[in-house]
């Protein structure tokens, strides 16, 4: 009986000092938190990867359509080769070239009287890998018709030439991946537009002085990363 009460009290008391040890309760809360910390940390991480992701695009459409409003007095195939060569460059570190697409217009009054009034696409290039057309309309667009007589740009927010002006209008489209997993942020297309109106330029017809082949001209026909 002495003994059987003797390994209860070394029970009790064994129970009792493990109540009382609080040694391990940091590691315990921890363990239990680091699931909650790191799925908070992957959604914080892939936020702003989205977020800038969203700047650079609506950033590199921005310095499309200025560029080329910048080209004066006349605009030629090797202007057009510059202005996608430094898109590329600005959209290196997401990829553009092999997830994107920019869609390049010049929009231009076709000149036509009433009913046919309205705008006109003269020329479109494009550069990128991606298979992505113009929402608003491809080369030659509204030239004989009033198919553009609001012009281009979302709904609600479409933008006219004035005329003997030419407005660069640029669509950029592009798949966006997740940084890390999808669990989140699903892979989606980001799409951004942009334009500028044509600074002192007296001929806004894209010529080819250079006899570029087509192979080399961002014709829109032509997908490439580069």
């Amino acid at each position: 009986m002495t003994i059987f009460l003797t390994k209860r009290q070394q029970i009790s008391r064994l129970v009792a000092q493990l109540g009382a040890n609080t040694s391990g309760i940091a590691m315990t809360e921890f363990a239990l938190s680091l699931p909650i910390l790191m799925s908070l940390t992957f959604v914080g991480i892939e936020t702003a990867n989205f977020t800038a992701t969203n700047m650079r695009a609506s950033q590199i459409a921005l310095l499309v359509a200025d560029n080329a409003g910048r080209v004066r007095t006349s605009i030629d195939e090797t202007d057009i080769n510059e202005v996608m060569i430094g898109a590329r460059l600005a959209g290196e570190s997401m990829k553009l070239g092999a997830q994107g697409r920019i869609i390049l217009s010049s929009l231009e009054p076709n000149g036509l009287p009433s009913p046919n009034t309205g705008q006109m696409i003269r020329w479109q290039r494009c550069f990128g890998n991606k298979n992505a057309q113009s929402s608003y309309g491809v080369q030659g667009a509204g030239t004989t018709n009033a198919l553009l007589a609001t012009g281009m740009g979302p709904a609600g927010r479409r933008i006219q030439a004035m005329n003997g002006a030419a407005i660069m209008f640029v669509e950029l489209v592009y798949d966006y991946e997740p940084l890390m997993t999808d669990a989140f942020f699903e892979p989606r297309t980001v799409r951004y537009t942009a334009a500028y109106t044509v600074r002192e330029r007296a001929s806004n017809t894209l010529t080819n002085l250079q006899n570029l082949p087509t192979t080399q001209r961002r014709l829109c026909t032509n997908f490439s990363p580069t």
